[in-house]
């Protein structure tokens, strides 16, 4: 996993300096809520998503610095949710990648505004020509985002997660739930790749295919890091859904048999991956460090 772990850290510094040079702050009275998006996306996270997206682009041969601003508003829709999901009337999270939570930071009113702002300036940057050159493939980018990010996709999952201490949830609908609030931003990252390749139906379907199989497998693995992990290591509170009585993957299968789940739909999704030969190597070690990571 050295290949992948050096892979990741330079596509992080690769965003870290894209998001920078995206959100700027202005010399002017609103100032503050630009100051609390650069808090919510610089000096954190594993920028799993922009990897994604930018790995699958490559397979394509996409214009590198074309795939770096698609990962970077990708990244700001994922840290907009963040910082939406800590605030009291959600999670109620007062720590977030190992800091004071947006909210604790800034007040929960410029919070909620930064979270509004990084979504539309997400879509600004998508819709901009630096992006890709082809109008089509913009109007792609920002239609499935849209559907991806929106009531169906990741706030509809966002819904179904609220109500999930008080309703009895079977495993269909716990697995129809984290597909929504976890699994459409990574179905997102592998399709917005290959869009901007304009990449062959077939391909694009095996790509949704193999992101579906590990949103569910990192979301499966993440409910086994709130049993088994710290704070400290996390970066943020752990066992809130054990506490809540949640509904989650491990409460309904099981330590043991949810990390067979999540192991079964790695290799599952690693297979998909055979049409494109070695070049999906880093794709497939992505697959497995999903399930291995330790925060």
């Amino acid at each position: 996993m050295t290949r992948l772990s050096d892979a990741m850290k330079e596509c992080g510094v690769l965003v870290e300096n894209e998001l920078d040079k995206l959100i700027t702050v202005p010399n002017t009275p609103e100032k503050k809520v630009a100051e609390a998006m650069r808090y919510a996306v610089l000096g954190g996270g594993k920028r799993l998503r922009p990897f994604l997206l930018m790995e699958v682009a490559g397979l394509f041969n996409v214009t590198p610095a074309g795939a770096l601003r698609a990962g970077a508003a990708l990244e700001m829709v994922h840290c907009y949710s963040l910082i939406h999901d800590d605030l009291p009337c959600m999670d109620n999270d007062d720590m977030r990648r190992g800091k004071p939570s947006c909210h604790i930071a800034f007040g929960e009113t410029t919070a909620l505004l930064a979270g509004d702002a990084l979504l539309t300036r997400a879509f600004d940057v998508l819709a901009d020509e630096k992006t890709h050159s082809d109008p089509v493939v913009r109007c792609q980018l920002v239609t499935e985002l849209a559907r991806a990010a929106g009531f169906n996709g990741m706030i509809g999952g966002q819904q179904l997660d609220m109500m999930a201490a008080d309703v009895d949830m079977d495993l269909v609908e716990i697995t129809r739930l984290q597909q929504m609030k976890t699994g459409r931003l990574i179905s997102y990252a592998c399709e917005a790749g290959a869009i901007m390749g304009k990449a062959p139906y077939n391909e694009r379907q095996i790509l949704l295919a193999y992101a579906k199989d590990i949103g569910l497998a990192f979301q499966i693995a993440d409910d086994i890091l709130d049993v088994e992990s710290s704070a400290e290591v996390m970066g943020k509170n752990v066992r809130k859904d054990v506490d809540a009585s949640k509904a989650t993957f491990v409460s309904f299968l099981g330590l043991d048999e949810a990390k067979k789940q999540a192991r079964t739909l790695v290799e599952q999704a690693v297979s998909y991956l055979d049409i494109f030969d070695a070049r999906a190597d880093m794709l497939r070690d992505l697959a497995r460090f999903v399930v291995e990571r330790k925060s």
